[in-house]
């Protein structure tokens, strides 16, 4: 009979599922970006960035905490960043919604979801009744007979759907919001309902303005809860709004020059945006083409237009009386000169533009690019005639040209 030794093993063996330090953090950074850009991230649709979130809890959490103040959720269903804006804009708010009864009816919609379990379903019938009867008795006017009302409501519930917080498991609320005929839907609750809304750190009683709702954490009066406090506001602004410029930080600007180089380490290395110094301010890219954010220039062909009008003011920079009004930061431009520059780029470029944007009025579509340019921090109104472009925008310049694609 063969005899067999055993002995002790002289190395252990590694773990085939170990990843290096590069690999590691790539995905510490994919987390971050993801959970700052994202409502959430579901366990039930995304697995591997959930437990790659869970596996990095300790040091996102702890991040997130010292640099933003913001904190950051994990349970068996999903991890949520609860994010809140140092500055609130516009663009901010759902893109899909028009008129402020759609956030009402959005809100309203939540309240009725608190009494329902998960997998519970309801009828649209039912859900609208309730809301309008709550609405009613808090003085807000609602009709269901009333068209617009219904489009409100309509547009509030594919939000919710869109978000993954109900599911429409018969019917569809256009039919109901289309017609005055009895169009009923069926829905299926979900565990999203509540995580929507943030929590507060207080009663909503408790505040006495909207400013005081943007506070995640109560700051005490030392020194150290303000310094904690200024840098909070520093990096919130930077990791949210796509341009933040110095002239924004007339306030404690002493500590605000201290913190620059911190700010463009610390994002380089939890989020891998390259940041670079200015003499207008910082200013972040992004490196990667494909991104968690909309990043600018956008896909749409605004962004387009903006980038050729961004050009030709760039070769143009002595126009009309322009000049006179200019600083060192900023450069002033009139609707009437944004109208003319697109003329003269229609001449030349307007076979490559959209149908729409051909057929478009001058002044309709000046409007278009001034509201983009001020969505993305370019620029601002200073009156009802001059526009103020910052310097920043001069960062870009596109131009239409012939490509050779590899075959």
């Amino acid at each position: 009979m063969e005899t067999i030794r055993v002995g002790k093993l002289t190395k252990k063996r590694k773990r085939s599922n170990i990843v290096d330090k590069e690999e590691l953090l790539n995905r510490r950074r994919v987390c971050m970006n993801a959970l700052l850009n994202r409502p959430w991230v579901s366990k039930e649709q995304d697995s591997q960035l959930y437990y790659w979130i869970k596996d990095n809890f300790t040091s996102l959490r702890d991040w997130f905490s010292n640099y933003t103040g913001y904190i950051l959720i994990l349970n068996g269903k999903l991890a949520k960043l609860e994010k809140v804006p140092e500055v609130a804009y516009p663009w901010m708010g759902f893109q899909e919604f028009r008129e402020p009864l759609d956030y009402s009816l959005f809100t309203y919609c939540l309240w009725f979801l608190e009494a329902k379990s998960e997998q519970e379903q309801f009828l649209l019938t039912d859900l609208i009744k309730e809301v309008r009867d709550s609405m009613m008795e808090s003085g807000i006017e609602v009709d269901w007979k009333n068209y617009y009302h219904r489009l409100s409501m309509a547009r509030a519930l594919k939000k919710l759907k869109s978000l993954q917080v109900i599911i429409a498991v018969d019917g569809t609320e256009a039919d109901w919001a289309s017609t005055d005929d009895k169009h009923d839907v069926l829905y299926e609750s979900t565990h999203y309902s509540r995580y929507v809304f943030r929590n507060f750190t207080k009663e909503l009683a408790g505040y006495i303005d909207m400013n005081q709702m943007k506070e995640i954490i109560d700051y005490g009066d030392s020194p150290e809860e303000q310094n904690s406090r200024k840098k909070h506001r520093l990096f919130r602004r930077y990791l949210i709004e796509p341009v933040v410029l110095d002239e924004e930080w007339q306030e404690d600007l002493f500590y605000f020059h201290g913190q620059k180089n911190n700010v463009i380490n610390q994002i380089r290395m939890m989020f891998g945006w390259g940041g670079s110094k200015y003499r207008e301010g910082i200013l972040f890219f992004e490196s990667d083409i494909v991104s968690e954010a909309e990043i600018f220039p956008t896909l749409a062909s605004l962004s387009d237009l903006t980038l050729l009008v961004l050009g030709e003011i760039r070769q143009q920079p002595a126009v009309e009386n322009i000049d006179e009004v200019s600083d060192q930061t900023h450069l002033y431009i009139t609707r009437h000169h944004l109208e003319r520059i697109l003329i003269h780029l229609k001449e030349h470029y307007g076979e490559y533009w959209t149908n729409d944007h051909r057929k478009m009025k001058s002044s309709e579509l000046a409007e278009q690019i001034f509201t983009h340019l001020m969505e993305w921090g370019f620029g601002q109104w200073e009156d009802n005639t001059l526009f103020a472009l910052r310097a920043v925008a001069g960062k870009w310049v596109a131009r239409y040209g012939a490509v050779e694609l590899e075959v």
